[in-house]
């Protein structure tokens, strides 16, 4: 596999550092552009489709307020101390899911978003902790950041963020411009804006226990059908009306110990629930959809993207699709290539099988014809 970035080797990063301890890589991107300039995060910020979020700090008092923001009020704000949030830049731009895409050394399974800040100067979130990977890209302006090994990790009591009550900084840095930090879980940081600034965030998924069990037992709801039902013939009159009979609880134990599933299961529920997208988003299907024959030609020409938004992942020969599972055996050597590159472009040389997925996932807006491109 070749550098990610400039001067970095993969291998030795995921052995010496994901997971275990920070990683200043200066101009890990040279002469690195912002995906979209400060005019596009704030229209982004302004639309209700996008998830926005505005921190201010004043007199020492914090604020968090949800978008969407219109140009009204950023044009209100101060000219210190505040700054601006929108989450998955990456489903509404083609530059941002490519930035996105440079980081597909961790397995997209792992990948939640790109998020981008916009902030003033003193503009911060303030110092915090963060239960997943994040790599913070600086894009225009300077950011500093102050990073410490401390386990204290208390909350200010009664502020709407998550403020650790102490921070002392070990290690600090003022990030330029194409520089990047990266941090594992439970590292404290404070970034802390020198200049109006953007920093790119491109964080991790790292679901809960809590989070996978509540979801595999909600799987297992879905999908399992014990035949049996409670029947008591013979029961007594009870001394007691409102007491559970021992009969009954028993029988509860044995329905619940009944249940079943194989490693199969598993790894069908991972697939679904990996693959499944964030509950806002909402596809959009061709108003006008191509035949299956005229889809098929185009494709085979022009070439297929996933939608910006589509989650596409595999195991074997079984391949998730925005939560839904199907299996494929002729057609997973181009499906994978799919789901690793995210486009395959054109001439496409498939199969009946491939092709009569496609056509479904386009009918549902979950692919698109080409390659993309917009700017």
């Amino acid at each position: 596999m070749s550098p990610a970035f400039p001067g970095f080797d993969i291998a030795t990063f995921l052995a010496r550092h994901w997971q275990k301890k920070p990683l200043l890589i200066r101009g890990a991107f040279p002469g690195f552009r912002d995906p979209l300039d400060t005019k596009a995060v704030l229209r982004l910020a302004a639309d209700p489709d996008a998830t926005a979020r505005l921190v201010q700090r004043a007199q020492g008092r914090w604020s968090l307020d949800h978008g969407p923001f219109s140009g009204a009020r950023v044009r209100a704000l101060p000219k210190r101390d505040w700054t601006i949030l929108v989450q998955d830049t990456n489903h509404f731009s083609d530059r941002a899911a490519q930035l996105l895409q440079r980081f597909d050394f961790i397995p997209h399974a792992r990948v939640d978003d790109l998020m981008v800040s916009y902030a003033v100067p003193g503009g911060t979130v303030g110092p915090h902790v963060d239960s997943y990977d994040v790599f913070l890209l600086q894009g225009h302006g300077r950011r500093r950041w102050q990073v410490s090994a401390q386990k204290d990790s208390r909350f200010v009591p009664g502020l709407p963020l998550k403020i650790l009550q102490r921070f002392r900084a070990d290690s600090e840095w003022v990030l330029e411009p194409g520089d990047m930090l990266y941090l594992p879980p439970g590292v404290a940081h404070y970034g802390v804006a020198e200049t109006e600034c953007l920093t790119w965030s491109v964080g991790f998924r790292a679901p809960s226990d809590r989070e996978l069990v509540g979801a595999f037992l909600d799987h297992l709801h879905d999908n399992l059908d014990p035949p049996g039902h409670y029947r008591d013939p013979g029961a007594r009159r009870p001394r007691h009306a409102g007491e559970v009979p021992r009969e009954l609880t028993a029988h509860v134990g044995r329905a619940l110990r009944s249940i079943r599933w194989s490693g199969a299961d598993v790894a069908l529920f991972a697939g679904r629930f990996l693959s499944e997208p964030k509950s806002q988003v909402v596809f959009d299907p061709p108003e006008r959809p191509l035949s299956p024959a005229r889809f098929t030609l185009q494709a085979s020409k022009r070439g297929l993207t996933l939608d910006r938004r589509s989650r596409l992942l595999f195991s074997g020969t079984m391949f998730f699709m925005n939560g839904e599972a199907q299996r494929a055996v002729r057609a997973a050597p181009t499906l994978r290539k799919l789901a690793d590159a995210r486009a395959l472009p054109g001439p496409v040389r498939a199969g009946a099988e491939f092709w009569r997925m496609a056509y479904a996932w386009y009918q549902q807006g979950f692919v698109q014809l080409g390659n993309g491109g917009e700017p």
